[in-house]
């Protein structure tokens, strides 16, 4: 995984959530590149150059500004219709926080427990162990999927021994729908608004990371550019917000 600039230290680490104990938001990672493990270990011992992961096409990045659109793309509405451009942005009423245990992507086949991410020693956001490459997780420090803001879940694209859980991220389009399974039973459905890839150097950190006035989604693998020396050079990106619950 790769691991950029330094943010502040995080609590301990719990892979149990965040039931009782307050949790900090995203500001602890906001200039830090979340990515899932960035070597692509298996294009290089397997000879499979040339079959890397699908990236987003331009159709996917986000809209001009309207409903669906990411939060920080959208233009301010005039005060005659903010009442209207609110209610049709919200999507769905936030939930109550409650820890994530499963993603499902169902377009591109994701099926997946989740385990809480903390921050390294060095300040970026911690992955799931590499070895276990069908193993996604989130920032447990932030918001929980569903809960009124940016929730964080990132993975593995691939390991030494092949494509990794979100291999198939990058052709992931917008409309599709990502559903986030509750602790406290309910099953939290995103609808992707964006797909977007970006070069490590230039990663927007707010655009990603920043509060939402709604319950919005982030999920975040390694991408773009490719590299023998160093691994991919950037990171995928799905932007979603919540628009139903089960």
């Amino acid at each position: 995984m790769r691991r950029t600039r330094r943010a502040p230290k995080s609590r301990t680490r719990s892979r149990t959530g965040p039931r009782n104990r307050r949790r900090v938001g995203n500001a602890l990672i906001g200039t830090v590149t979340a990515v899932a493990l960035c070597t692509g270990a298996w294009l290089l011992s397997s000879g499979a150059r040339t079959h890397p992961p699908p990236q987003p096409s331009a159709a996917q990045a986000a809209s001009p500004a309207g409903p669906g659109t990411p939060h920080h793309e959208r233009q301010p509405a005039t005060p005659h219709a903010s009442a209207t451009a609110s209610a049709s942005a919200s999507g769905t009423a936030p939930l109550p926080p409650s820890p994530p245990d499963r993603v499902r992507i169902p377009s591109i086949g994701v099926d997946t427990p989740l385990m809480g991410l903390g921050l390294t020693k060095q300040g970026s956001l911690d992955v799931p162990p590499p070895e276990r490459k069908n193993l996604a997780g989130w920032y447990e420090a932030g918001t929980t999927p569903g809960e009124r803001g940016t929730a964080i879940v990132a993975g593995h694209v691939d390991n030494k021994e092949g494509p990794a859980v979100f291999y198939q991220l990058g052709a992931l389009q917008k409309g599709r729908t990502i559903e986030v399974a509750r602790r406290d039973g309910s099953v939290a459905v995103f609808t992707v608004d964006a797909n977007e890839v970006y070069d490590a150097a230039d990663f927007p950190d707010e655009k990603v990371y920043g509060a939402a006035p709604r319950p919005e989604l982030r999920v975040i693998t390694c991408g773009g550019r490719y590299s023998k020396q160093t691994g991919y050079q950037g990171n995928v990106v799905v932007f979603a917000h919540l628009t139903s619950v089960r």
